[in-house]
């Protein structure tokens, strides 16, 4: 009895021993894995630090080209505003002197020699527009273009463009017309910003039309906003430049083009002016087959100062 007993006590002892066996490499596997898992997060944690420095580092690239852009636009802006300045007295000489000549102040003038002032003024005109324009491009960029919203008539501008497209009109074979605005009510917003875009817009329409009319209407449309649209019927605009005929500088490379000056800033102002006025510009356009300019603008514009507030009220 005794000795089966010894004997059963150690197979328990055994089983024992071979339980704390398994325990220990379960332990150890255990610990073998969290220590991989510890090594595993310190990694992750080291790439994470570099990652965060890399971004920091881009960070202030970033905000160190923004501040070279900043200054170089400025710069720029400075630069325009300033030549603009001192290109307009000499233009403006240029300008008085053709007039004189072409009102024979000092005695008349020989056909050729009309043809000559008739030259000059032309070009002074196309010059001086081409300074406006500059000047004006400098002002919005650098955030300095005054916005005088008031409350206007629509017949009253197309009557001032009519006036003063009059006598630049030199193509017998083109005719510019302007409908009646239809359901336009009075506007209340900055008519000379919106002047400015639809003069810019006749400009090219009546430089880039040979044959035929260009013609101006404004229409209100949903939203209480009112289209102007300025159609033509030239040499049209082929759809893969429609965008890029509203940025700076860009011209379309047409035989027109070359015979014609300009500097190509007269859609991206007249965009950017849009902008300001809480509106948009767009194109309908085929080669060959005429264009058709848009400007949509509220038809009263949205302005958050005392002094438009009390405007409105008392109109």
């Amino acid at each position: 009895m005794n000795d089966l007993t010894a004997g059963g006590g150690g197979s328990r002892g055994n089983q024992v021993n071979q339980g704390d066996c398994v325990s220990d490499s379960q332990n150890k596997d255990m610990e073998r894995r969290l220590a991989e898992a510890q090594a595993e997060v310190e990694s992750l944690r080291s790439e994470l630090e570099e990652t965060n420095r890399g971004v920091v580092a881009l960070y202030a690239e970033l905000d160190s080209q923004a501040d070279h852009l900043r200054q170089a636009t400025e710069l720029k802006s400075r630069f325009l505003a300033y030549m603009s300045h001192e290109f307009r007295t000499p233009i403006g000489a240029i300008q008085s002197i053709a007039r004189i000549l072409q009102d024979k102040v000092d005695g008349p003038l020989t056909e050729e020699q009309e043809r000559q002032v008739q030259f000059i003024q032309t070009t002074s005109a196309e010059f001086a527009e081409m300074v406006n324009d500059l000047l004006d491009l400098a002002k919005v960029e650098a955030g300095r273009i005054e916005v005088s919203p008031a409350w206007f008539e629509m017949v009253d501008v197309f009557a001032a463009l009519r006036g003063m497209f009059k006598s630049v009109i030199i193509n017998p074979d083109v005719t510019l017309l302007f409908e009646e605005p239809e359901s336009v009510p009075k506007m209340f917003t900055d008519d000379r910003k919106l002047a400015q875009i639809l003069r810019n817009f006749i400009s090219n329409a009546l430089k880039f039309t040979l044959q035929g009319e260009v013609r101006v209407s404004a229409i209100r449309v949903p939203g209480d906003r009112v289209q102007f649209a300025v159609s033509d019927t030239g040499i049209g605009i082929a759809p893969e430049f429609h965008d890029a005929i509203f940025q700076d500088y860009s011209q379309i490379d047409s035989p027109i083009q070359k015979r014609l000056r300009g500097t190509g800033l007269g859609l991206s102002l007249s965009k950017k002016l849009a902008e300001l006025l809480g509106g948009t510009v767009s194109i309908e356009s085929e080669s060959h087959k005429g264009s058709t300019f848009f400007v949509t603008i509220p038809i009263q514009m949205d302005v958050q100062t005392d002094s438009t507030a009390s405007e409105l009220k008392h109109s």
